[in-house]
């Protein structure tokens, strides 16, 4: 995905460390959290998208609580954000 304009970081590169950013465990030093954060203060396209992968995050995190999910959920939950990001990166 690109939003078409020039960023010192691809947008490709930062949606694909979007959860390792949010769970704050990157460790590739290529692409560090500064450079993320600054993608995402001047990239209106990739910013929705991280802010949906948060707020699904948040809710999950406050309906679950410290439960762990049966895997059979966890699929279901991840199968169904795939679908998401796909439809969204075909608008």
């Amino acid at each position: 995905m690109s939003c078409g304009r020039p960023h010192d970081t691809d947008c490709a590169d930062v949606l694909d460390r979007v959860y390792v950013f949010l769970d704050h465990e990157m460790d590739d030093a290529s692409v560090s959290y500064a450079k993320i954060e600054e993608h995402l203060d001047e990239c209106a396209p990739c910013l929705r998208k991280y802010d949906l992968e948060r707020a699904v995050r948040a809710v999950v995190q406050r309906s679950c609580g410290c439960e762990h999910a049966p895997e059979e959920l966890r699929e279901k939950v991840l199968t169904k954000i795939r679908a998401v990001r796909v439809q969204i990166d075909e608008e």
